[in-house]
């Protein structure tokens, strides 16, 4: 294998899949970052077996086809601490060169055969939609899931596809963030099912390799596997076993309740501002709608209060409900600020929902108010 490449784009590939191989294994060879180098295209590849990555380079020039292991901390030290431009790699069975203008590097090589197979996206039949759609949907659903529950369905996103739109659920308990929206199916491909519950790790991993500018991703489900496709990577992922709760129950439907307006930069500045004097013994903040505004009441016995007043348009009989605001500051942070959500209240003992015009739903559990 031998190849000319631009340092910078090499670096960029290579963190894109170096994440991927784990630090320990009892596999050693996962801990390394393989790549693939063919006739015009050079590729890395990294799996810890329940997670894979290809990601193709940019800056290439093959001078000759092959494959070598490379070792990930080390390889990523070289790429980064190094001020040469470009980059000259040759590898045989002995020894990898990694020789730049003014610096060269002789690794250990070892036996790309035995570097595990990675799955290749080769369905013709599978799911399209917008890059950065997909990527909005990750990031609004992901930080509701919880990896630290005995629940293992809890920290992954369930997803879904129902007559053309893809909808993904994210929840912990005590929350539920929910993001529908348009996408395609091509041929005939696999249908979701009521299983595919993709690890938020895996999601990560698609978040960070896939561009808002990569225009479409390509998504084909397999038994117990997805694989998501975008010009320069495919991101292979297991999917997670377990039961998942009933979302569509988590979402009440109600005829007495009442719908305020709120914009979205000056409400996450009065929540934060509430937010300072609560404690991990007291975290709950009130919010008392009345007319023409919104009180934030925050009180922690061994800290002190807070009152943050903001206006708002609401003419209904007064509600005060308590929540936690790391929850609504979550909710705030994914959403673009110079926008508006509706909020949805009953009374201090029900869900509090908030909703916005692009297919995004996001349901708070109240905390209870003798704290």
């Amino acid at each position: 294998m031998k190849i000319t490449c631009n340092r910078e784009q090499l670096l960029q590939a290579f963190q894109a899949v170096a994440a991927v191989a784990p630090t320990r294994s009892p596999k050693p060879i996962l801990q390394n970052v393989k790549l693939e180098v063919s006739d015009d295209s050079a590729t890395f590849l990294a799996t810890d077996l329940e997670v894979a990555i290809r990601y193709q380079a940019t800056g290439v020039e093959v001078e000759q086809a092959g494959a070598c292991i490379l070792p990930t901390a080390r390889f990523g030290q070289i790429l980064r601490e190094s001020s040469d431009e470009t980059f000259h790699i040759e590898a045989d069975e002995k020894q990898i060169r990694v020789r730049g203008e003014r610096s060269q590097f002789n690794l250990a090589a070892e036996n790309p055969i035995d570097y595990p197979s990675i799955a290749v996206f080769d369905d013709q039949s599978y799911y399209e939609t917008a890059a950065r759609w997909f990527k909005e949907l990750i990031r609004r659903t992901i930080f509701s899931t919880d990896n630290e529950s005995s629940r293992y369905a809890l920290g992954g996103v369930k997803m879904e596809w129902v007559d053309g739109v893809l909808t993904g659920v994210g929840t912990d308990g005590r929350r539920l963030a929910k993001m529908e929206g348009p996408v395609r199916a091509v041929g005939e491909p696999a249908d979701f099912g009521a299983a595919t519950i993709v690890p938020s790790r895996s999601l990560n991993l698609v978040d960070r390799a896939v561009n808002d500018d990569d225009g479409e991703v390509q998504i084909a489900i397999r038994q117990n596997e997805m694989l998501v496709k975008s010009p320069r990577a495919m991101i292979y992922s297991r999917l997670l076993e377990g039961r998942y709760p009933d979302w569509r129950r988590v979402f009440p439907q109600r005829t007495n309740s009442v719908q305020v307006e709120l914009p979205i930069e000056p409400f996450y500045r009065a929540v934060r501002q509430a937010a300072i004097l609560t404690s991990d013994e007291s975290r709950g903040v009130d919010f008392t709608f009345g007319e023409g505004s919104l009180v934030l009441s925050g009180h922690a016995a061994e800290v002190g209060e807070s009152r943050i007043e903001l206006p708002i348009s609401f003419d209904s009989p007064e509600v005060t409900i308590t929540l936690d605001p790391r929850f609504v500051i979550d909710f705030l942070k994914v959403l673009d600020s110079d926008k508006s959500f509706t909020l949805d209240l009953q009374d201090g003992e029900s869900a509090a929902v908030c909703t916005t015009d692009d297919g995004y739903g996001y349901v708070i559990m109240p905390l209870a108010r003798d704290r």
